[in-house]
């Protein structure tokens, strides 16, 4: 792998040289720039530093990025709810707090190792890290997801995602009171400028559009049917946040003061594609989950 040469700009004087490379390359995190420093393959004007070291405006950084070594992904028996099945595709109900698929920091207890355990075939398109995995939604948000089982299936679902003619409906809690019972945010998302592991409306991002009605109302509380026709990263959470509603329980773009849920409070309920081998239409739809139910019947109350 080729090294990357970096040379700091004033923009990043005297910021931390991990925190400075997180910034420049998104991809990389904290951690494992830190990592990195220690074992040596970061050099800065071909010296060593330490992962606290201020860089300064000029300095020549050389980072060598070691070869990622293939994980060898572990099946475990995570008792995945598969609404689903058949020889093409399949629908699984994924749980809140359950990562998609293997990473950094996140080899096993994946969506990925449980499909693994339980689904025979899975297609390889995207690679032994991601077999199967068409699309995602984020750690903390529940419910549907469609897996393909060959490639040809894999090949037919992307594109459909491509087309925009995938049905994927979202219920969400959100800060504040909408007055209105319905809207559309069209706004592009890319990288945050400031914060580079987020997520932000910017004028050069990619095209992003959500439609949402308001389902019930709770004072300071709303609760929404969002429904996509894109598919952008964290898109619900950034839009809604844009409009001035951002989601209950969300770490990363909710307000400091919010709802205890462990995460935001979002449930990927309906998704409908047509069928790869014979293109007829299916839609699946999953309840929310016990604990969103119990949120939602707390705020009822407390309403009254």
């Amino acid at each position: 792998m080729e090294p990357v040469i970096i040379e700091i700009t004033e923009e990043h004087s005297n910021g931390r040289i991990d925190k400075v490379l997180s910034m420049v390359n998104p991809d990389w995190s904290r951690t494992q720039i830190q990592q990195w420093l220690k074992d040596g393959a970061v050099l800065v004007n071909e010296t060593q530093v330490k992962p606290n070291h201020k860089v300064k405006t000029g300095e020549i950084i050389v980072v060598i990025e070691p070869e990622l070594e293939e994980l060898d992904i572990v099946a475990e028996d995570l008792n995945l709810e598969i609404v689903y099945e058949d020889a093409d595709v399949l629908v699984v109900n994924k749980p809140k707090g359950m990562v998609v698929h293997p990473a950094a920091g996140h080899a096993k207890g994946t969506l990925v190792n449980g499909l693994m355990h339980q689904v025979k075939d899975l297609s390889g398109i995207n690679g032994v890290m991601r077999p199967g995995i068409v699309h995602r939604i984020d750690k903390d948000t529940s419910g549907l997801l469609m897996v393909a089982k060959n490639d040809q299936a894999h090949v037919s679902l992307v594109n459909q995602l491509v087309e925009k003619s995938v049905t994927r409906v979202y219920t969400a809690l959100v800060h504040g009171h909408i007055p209105h019972d319905q809207g559309t945010i069209d706004a592009p998302i890319g990288r945050d400028v400031k914060e580079r592991q987020n997520m932000a409306i910017v004028n050069n991002g990619k095209h992003a559009i959500t439609h949402f009605k308001v389902l019930e109302r709770f004072g300071n509380f709303t609760l929404v049917e969002c429904r996509l026709e894109t598919g952008r990263t964290h898109q619900i959470r950034v839009h809604m946040k844009y409009i001035g509603y951002p989601l209950a329980g969300d770490p990363k773009y909710g307000p400091k003061k919010t709802i205890d849920f462990n995460g935001q409070a979002l449930h990927a309920g309906t998704i409908g594609f047509k069928h790869p081998r014979d293109g007829e239409y299916y839609e699946f739809t999953q309840p929310l989950p016990d604990e969103f139910v119990e949120l939602i019947e707390q705020l009822r109350t407390n309403k009254d």
